[in-house]
């Protein structure tokens, strides 16, 4: 009797690890992409992130504009990180530099704006609620 219920434990438990979910598993992206013009005014976009989500706002822009981001937050631990696409180096990182980013971009293309949570808030479930602003000068 023991040998034919060890198959259906197996099963049991087999459907019971994939049914939950680890700790590892990835965490919710908010994507979103920004059209900017040079001159225009600032793009403002609000939203919340909890825990270890994330958002990424994409934008074009063209080697010599002048991008600037603010982050304004309710979470002291909530920054962002400014990527080029193909690049393996941010060009900005939020959790050493602050929440306001102004400078040359380096190449015409895709730039990512990654609004996050430090570890120490993310690990805790934290939400920020924040707004970003976003523009882009000649």
């Amino acid at each position: 009797m023991l040998h034919r219920s060890l198959p259906i434990r197996a099963s049991l438990l087999l459907a019971a690890l994939c049914l939950s979910t680890p700790a590892w598993s990835a965490d919710p992206i908010h994507k979103e992409t920004v059209a900017l013009t040079a001159g225009k005014a600032a793009h403002s976009v609000k939203g919340q992130i909890k825990g270890y989500a994330t958002a990424e706002y994409t934008l074009t822009g063209k080697a010599g504009q002048t991008l600037s981001v603010k982050l304004k937050t309710n979470q002291p631990s909530n920054y962002f990180n400014i990527r080029q696409a193909g690049q393996d180096e941010a060009l900005f990182i939020g959790s050493t530099s602050g929440n306001t980013y102004q400078a040359t971009l380096p190449a015409d293309g895709e730039y990512t704006v990654q609004v996050y949570l430090m570890r120490n808030a993310a690990r805790r479930n934290a939400v920020a609620n924040y707004r970003l602003e976003m523009g882009l000068r000649d």
